[in-house]
């Protein structure tokens, strides 16, 4: 009976078959598939998987695609930082629609939302056929990819700041005028340390899915070796053509690039927390 009363119990019921689903559907999901990529790697060969990479094409694809999606990542952390702030703080006419248009790209399929960039944006599009009027063409060329990127991407920031705003107490902000502080200083010192950690991590969201993207892009890129090719439909190409073992090279590649970009991230949300906490 002791023995029973001294026994720990977990206040979560059934956290061991709870831990063991959750484990089980992260390795189904995410741990197998990338270690069958880098088991097929490991049988290539790591002189043959860098003999498939260093040539100009995959590296013009690489650059580009890492290069845009930090672009459009980049972006979508200033606006989408301004939109969640806009939809938080402000009440005007239409601001349920816009908030639920935010959402868009996570509802709409992909490859329907490339289609519809590409006839906005061609040359013969409204906005395309406007654009050529000053010498600008967007689609098939790399601010056509850039836009489709900001577009997919978009929703991850506003959605990461939007529950941050919303329950950051506004008697600091008060607080702050009450000592003498203008709008920028309170912005910079205040409001700014708060809203840091969940802003990358809406930025590394936009940026792992702009990475990433496919649908989207292809139908606005143009997709012409080394000038607008992105590195997913290069591994689609090498798959096509059931080069299997260049495709899980590239993969790779991609995986290692964006393991790194991530880590990076991280380490700076850890920087970040601590120096609030410090304050």
């Amino acid at each position: 009976m002791t023995a029973l009363l001294r026994r720990r119990r977990s206040a979560m019921p059934g956290f061991g078959l709870t831990l063991g689903l959750t484990l089980t559907m992260l390795s189904l999901i995410v741990l197998m598939p990338i270690g069958a990529l880098l088991w097929k790697g490991a049988a290539f060969g790591p002189a043959a998987m860098w003999e498939v990479i260093d040539r100009p094409r995959v590296w013009a694809a690489l650059f580009l695609s890492f290069r845009l999606s930090a672009a459009a990542a980049a972006f979508n952390l200033l606006f989408g930082v301004l939109l969640a702030w806009v939809l938080v703080r402000y009440r005007f006419a239409g601001r349920r629609l816009v908030d639920a248009a935010v959402d868009l790209p996570f509802a709409l399929p992909t490859a329907v939302a490339g289609i519809a960039l590409t006839t906005l944006y061609a040359p013969n599009g409204p906005f395309g056929a406007l654009a050529a009027t000053i010498g600008w063409r967007i689609a098939y060329t790399h601010w056509g990819i850039f836009l489709a990127l900001v577009f997919v991407g978009l929703p991850f920031v506003v959605r990461t700041v939007q529950p941050v705003l919303e329950t950051m107490d506004r008697e600091l902000e008060e607080a702050s005028a009450t000592l003498g502080a203008g709008r920028w200083r309170t912005i910079r010192r205040v409001i700014f340390p708060m809203l840091l950690p969940a802003a990358l991590t809406g930025f590394a969201l936009s940026l792992a899915r702009a990475v990433g993207e496919y649908g989207s892009v292809i139908f606005i890129a143009g997709n012409i070796p080394l000038r607008t090719e992105i590195a997913p439909l290069l591994i689609v190409i090498q798959l096509e053509e059931f080069n299997y073992d260049a495709a899980a090279a590239i993969g790779i590649a991609m995986l290692a690039i964006s393991f790194t970009l991530l880590l990076a991230i991280n380490l700076v949300q850890i920087w970040s927390r601590r120096r609030i906490g410090d304050v």
